[in-house]
């Protein structure tokens, strides 16, 4: 019951992302044609409100669901791994049509076929957790 209130924030961002039609192959398609300022104008904001949040996060010492402080650590200045990882992340978005929010959004739309692309997505995040120490970082 205490974890009530994020499960009605991922309904409202369910909703969000399909009214956006954040959630559309074509609007993802066209934007990696760029022939539509649609979604960059959803990520521009999305990044600016997570520059907010983070802000404010620091400002008011915010605590994660079990009290404990949360921390950020310095920036990283390997940013190989980010360019290489990125890639990846980018090649699977435009290959699949969704990056991991749609993907379930579309399912709940009755897309059956991201069953498929969450099934790759889970086997993915397997195989990261098992070769984690034999890949840079």
């Amino acid at each position: 019951m205490k974890l009530i209130k994020y499960v009605f924030a991922g309904i409202l961002f369910g909703i969000i992302m399909a009214k956006s039609e954040a959630i559309s192959w074509f609007r993802i398609q066209e934007m990696f044609r760029f022939q539509s300022f649609h979604m960059y104008g959803i990520i521009g904001t999305a990044v600016v409100l997570g520059v907010l949040a983070v802000f404010l996060m620091k400002k008011l010492k915010a605590k994660d669901v079990d009290g404990n402080p949360i921390v950020f650590l310095d920036k990283d200045k390997q940013y190989r791994k980010y360019i290489i990882g990125g890639t990846i992340f980018g090649l699977g978005w435009a290959l699949t049509g969704a990056c991991p929010g749609p993907m379930f959004v579309n399912l709940g739309y009755g897309y059956l076929a991201m069953l498929v692309v969450i099934f790759g997505a889970l086997v993915g995040t397997y195989l990261y957790g098992v070769l984690k120490h034999r890949l840079p970082h």
